[in-house]
């Protein structure tokens, strides 16, 4: 049987800071729908990212903000980042600002997970779910010097000395970064406790420490390397979806090479707990019109995203069923 791990069939400053107002986001009043055929835009929507600027939530924030203000759905984005601990310490910002409807936080499988390893006291239970966006496939990446031309090269020297060859990822143990090698040396027999794992907070801390030879590879949402990959720099042995990648159509997937597992990543977005509904109706209204647009499809091909969208209380549902997934994982890692 097939090891998939679906479901789980898986972001310019800092500004720790920073103050939101606490205002609830309506769009302008005073339009006219029925003569105009829409709704003014919103205004005042910032997003935070919990993570260093870079990876794979900075972008996918970025991307959405950027289609939203040209699509003329909102105005003006601010997407802020507020790393630390997993992305945990953006989810307890997110908790704590209970009631502002002009705040939403980008997430994702990281965020789930990086909530029971960090013993987090806020929990994505409390947050007031808004939408899934998009899925992405995961990626083993070398740098371009590496020995290792071929997974099934990779593959062979990690059994051999699974503690010598470090891998890293732009997640906390529990996230995405961490749950893919850990579910790939399971596939391959080796012992996940065995793995020496080393994490970064985002794909921006993850990339120079793969460039700079740290780690022995990478494992991360394939979208993080597509620059360095076009540049010559990095080097994807494996792709971890069920196909091959239209934007890497000459990478072989982990079960092309022999390998039974299939693994993709999931972003979405929150908001804090107690906002109006009126102000979740702006935000589910917003990304759904985003999410209609031609821009934002052509960004999802651009990226190699595949759409994945929810609003609501269907996200709401998967959220559930991911978090359950999740804990019964990490039980079995000894991490939660």
């Amino acid at each position: 049987m097939s090891a998939r791990f679906t479901g789980l069939v898986a972001t310019a400053a800092i500004a720790s800071t920073f103050l939101v107002a606490a205002c609830g986001a309506t769009a302008d009043k005073g339009a006219d729908a029925s003569s105009s055929g829409d709704a003014k835009p919103a205004n005042g929507l910032q997003i935070m990212v919990p993570n260093s600027p870079g990876g794979g939530y900075d972008t996918t924030a970025r991307t959405a903000a950027k289609v939203l203000e040209n699509e003329k759905i909102t105005g003006s984005m601010q997407v802020f980042n507020l790393p630390g601990a997993g992305g945990t310490v953006g989810l307890q910002r997110v908790v704590n600002e209970k009631g502002n409807g002009k705040l939403a936080m980008q997430m994702g499988l990281g965020v789930v997970g990086a909530a029971y390893t960090q013993k987090s006291k806020a929990t994505l239970n409390e947050t007031t779910p808004i939408a899934k966006l998009i899925e992405e496939a995961g990626a083993i990446v070398v740098p371009k010097d590496s020995p290792y031309k071929d997974i099934n090269q990779l593959v062979t020297a990690w059994k051999a000395n699974p503690k010598k060859l470090a891998v890293g990822g732009g997640s906390s143990p529990g996230g995405p970064d961490h749950l893919l090698p850990m579910q790939l040396a399971k596939a391959v027999g080796i012992d996940p406790k065995d793995v020496s794992y080393v994490t970064y907070d985002g794909g921006g801390e993850l990339l120079p420490a793969l460039l700079g030879n740290k780690i022995a590879f990478g494992a991360s949402g394939f979208g993080e390397f597509l620059s360095q990959v076009e540049a010559g720099d990095v080097r994807v042995l494996a792709v971890t979806s069920e196909k091959p990648l239209d934007v890497l159509k000459d990478v072989p997937t982990l079960k092309d090479k022999g390998i039974d597992l299939v693994f993709t990543n999931w972003r979405g977005i929150v908001a804090p707990p107690g906002i109006s509904d009126a102000d979740k109706k702006v935000w589910v209204d917003a990304l759904t019109k985003m999410h209609d647009s031609q821009a934002w499809k052509d960004e999802e091909k651009k990226r190699g995203w595949t759409d994945a969208f929810e609003t609501g209380d269907e996200f709401g549902a998967f959220l559930k069923e991911q978090d359950t997934s999740v804990a019964e994982i990490l039980k079995q890692l000894g991490l939660a």
